[in-house]
């Protein structure tokens, strides 16, 4: 009797089985889509704003305008808009990201990448990484990049936290404060494989599912134990406030941002559910720009007053909206009936459009270095000479290696027929059980270490003293992904014909620093981003260390029995051992990746502090009734995945103004 292998052999190169396949799994993803409740996000602008120079001015105030739909903004609408009394404006350049198959199926982000679901963002060229342009893919979605990027849910080092609270001069922002607001987006998910694992140590109630739910690959619980044969203590769980105090590095498998269907968590599946779309004092705006940010002047104060957008569409933006925040009228002229002067009441605006496009908008609308507004005609606002500046981001180099059992997960991607019934074999258990690889977040496990561990780089290699830019003694400064299988650098898609894996080496501590400034005063010209990769040589000589110790990892029992070191292909790493210092150095330049972990440009600091362009409380000083709350708003990297500490920060800022809010009632 044949096997179900050979069936499934028999089966892939025939057309009709692959239509066959098709169709069910197609019939699947439409009656999942159709029996969720129907949201119908507006796109008619005028039921929520103004027409610029249209005779109508009754268009809808608001007492929180959210600029950005992303992985902040969802967070802060859904929460805002809990007190049916606040009513809440929320502007999303892109669409819906749960309505895209490529976004709910782990295994599947990655093809979203070059899409019109991704602003398609490069660096100019970098200067210390052989003048080439790194490809930064940005999410065009609600959810933002949380609907796009590896859902690792990992969070940083505690002491990342306390620094923060050192540089901001608020102590709300330390490890033992700020993690409150992890246990509050937090909902875990216990699994049997990870009994060790103190729940206590998470929330259990958040609207974002946490846990080991992913597919695991054979090739990551053998990369687990190379860690620890290497030298590397295991731990069953890195987000706890035992951090990386006292064991100064960690392995273990990643804890995902999955539910336990295997679909992706984002922060529109979260927080934007058919309930809270429901609200009638929320609206959601979606495919529209934000142009601007109006300003007024009263008494001496400047007052955030509300924003200008269009259809996002460059070609369809011929008309033009406003969106106002909330006032009272205070002064009225003798007998006549309309306002001469109006003073914004505790009405918000709040930006959110992330690393990149949230400094934009701000130089757009006049806040920014005066300087550079005035080489592309713009009034200055407010000369803030922060925003822009202190862009970083997490380097990375993938170490590209062959394996020879046959377990990768190439097959996802790979044009040869023999490969099909595999693929379609996965899927289909994907579709009907959410189980497979399909359920692979591709990042499935991870290594935390210090570059000056002399359990892992020996007495030669650490006679070279390099600064120690970590937070605490207890905090990393690289990381080490395991990937299972190759991915193509130019469009982040799988590479199917060359069968290995990958080990990443992603330097978490970065000095150098770079800056995003306006290439036009046009809103719909992307802004020039540069990062300066690699411009110091602690950057490099870390990167180094973490490419050599990876190399290590591959060749160390029981990953070497998968390594497989005799391949010879040129696009390979096999031939690395053999490299000097200098030899690697320049290979790190000139493959250098990011990580899509792009942070700082909006920071908070303290007062007096010139370079700050916030407060502790995420106000942008010298405007009242304007807050920023994303990735930009942190003096520096943490050292982790970057998505967990944005949803604590909304949830944090969420607290802050509904408190406010109510001391003015």
């Amino acid at each position: 009797m044949a096997s179900l292998d050979d069936i499934f052999v028999w089966l892939a190169p025939n057309p009709d089985f692959v239509r066959v396949a098709a169709t069910a799994a197609c019939l699947f993803a439409l009656t999942f889509t159709w029996t969720r409740k129907k949201t119908k996000f507006i796109t008619d602008y005028s039921k929520v704003a103004t027409e610029i120079g249209s005779q109508c001015y009754d268009a809808d105030e608001y007492d929180y305008i959210i600029v950005g739909g992303g992985t902040a903004g969802c967070v802060l609408a859904s929460r805002l808009s809990e007190d049916r009394n606040h009513r809440v404006l929320m502007i999303e350049a892109g669409s819906s990201g749960t309505a895209l198959f490529e976004s709910r199926v782990p295994v599947a982000y990655k093809q979203i990448a070059g899409t019109a679901s991704d602003y398609k963002l490069q660096t100019v060229p970098q200067a210390h990484a052989k003048n080439r342009q790194v490809y930064w893919p940005r999410a065009r979605l609600l959810g933002g990049c949380s609907s796009i990027n590896a859902q690792m849910a990992q969070y940083g080092s505690p002491s990342d936290f306390d620094e923060f609270a050192t540089i901001t001069g608020d102590n709300s922002w330390s490890w033992e404060n700020f993690k409150q607001y992890f246990h509050k987006f937090e909902s875990y998910s216990p699994h049997p494989r990870f009994p060790k694992v103190d729940v206590s140590e998470h929330g259990s109630s958040g609207p974002m599912t946490i846990g080991y739910n992913a597919h695991v690959w054979k090739g990551s619980e053998m990369f687990i134990q190379a860690c620890v044969n290497a030298g590397i203590p295991f731990s069953a769980d890195f987000n706890t406030s035992r951090g990386t105090l006292g064991v100064n590095k960690l392995v273990t498998f990643a804890v995902t941002y999955i539910d336990r269907n295997g679909v992706r968590v984002s922060t529109e599946a979260a927080y934007l559910t058919p309930y809270v779309l429901a609200r009638p004092n929320l609206k959601v705006v979606t495919k529209a720009r934000v142009t601007r940010i109006h300003f007024s002047n009263f008494d001496g104060t400047l007052h955030a007053t509300g924003v200008e957008f269009a259809a996002f569409n460059r070609m369809e933006a011929d008309k033009k909206f406003n969106a106002r925040a909330k006032k009272e009228v205070i002064v009225w002229w003798a007998l006549l009936s309309y306002p001469l002067e109006r003073k914004p009441t505790n009405s918000h605006g709040i930006v959110s459009c992330g690393t990149i496009h949230t400094p934009q908008l701000l130089m757009l609308s006049g806040i920014g270095p005066a300087s550079h507004l005035a080489e592309h005609n713009i009034p200055v606002v407010l000369d803030a000479q922060g925003v822009g500046c202190n862009l970083s981001d997490h380097p990375a180099f993938h170490l590209r290696l062959a394996e020879k059992m046959g377990i990768s997960l190439a097959y996802l991607a790979a044009d040869n027929k023999w490969t099909k019934f595999k693929f379609w074999r996965d899927f289909l258990q994907y579709q009907f059980m959410g189980t497979g690889p399909f359920s692979s977040n591709l990042g499935e496990a991870a290594a935390f270490i210090r570059s000056d561990d002399s359990n892992l780089f020996s007495s030669s290699e650490l006679k070279q003293v390099i600064e120690d830019t970590t937070s605490g003694p207890g905090a990393p400064d690289l990381e080490i992904i395991s990937i299972p299988a190759i991915v193509h650098p130019q469009d982040r898609s799988l590479e199917g014909k060359l069968n290995g894996y990958m080990l990443v080496p992603v330097l978490l501590r970065p000095t150098s620093v770079g800056t995003v400034k306006l290439q036009s005063a046009d809103p719909w010209d992307n802004p020039l981003i540069d990062p300066n990769y690699l411009s110091t040589q602690h950057d490099i000589d870390v990167m180094v260390r973490g490419v050599r110790l990876a190399y290590k990892i591959a060749h160390t029992a029981p990953l070497c029995d998968l390594t497989d070191t005799s391949n010879k292909h040129p696009n390979l790493d096999h031939h690395l051992g053999k490299m000097t210092d200098e030899e690697i150095r320049q290979a790190v330049r000139g493959r250098l990746d990011t990580t899509f972990h792009p942070f700082g440009t909006c920071a908070m600091g303290k007062e007096g502090d010139g370079r700050s362009v916030l407060d502790s409380q995420m106000k942008v000083r010298g405007v009242k009734g304007l807050r920023v709350c994303d990735a930009s708003i942190f003096p520096k990297l943490v050292s982790g995945h970057t998505a967990g500490v944005v949803i604590a920060a909304a949830e944090k800022l969420a607290d802050i103004m509904k408190a406010e809010y109510s001391m003015l009632q």
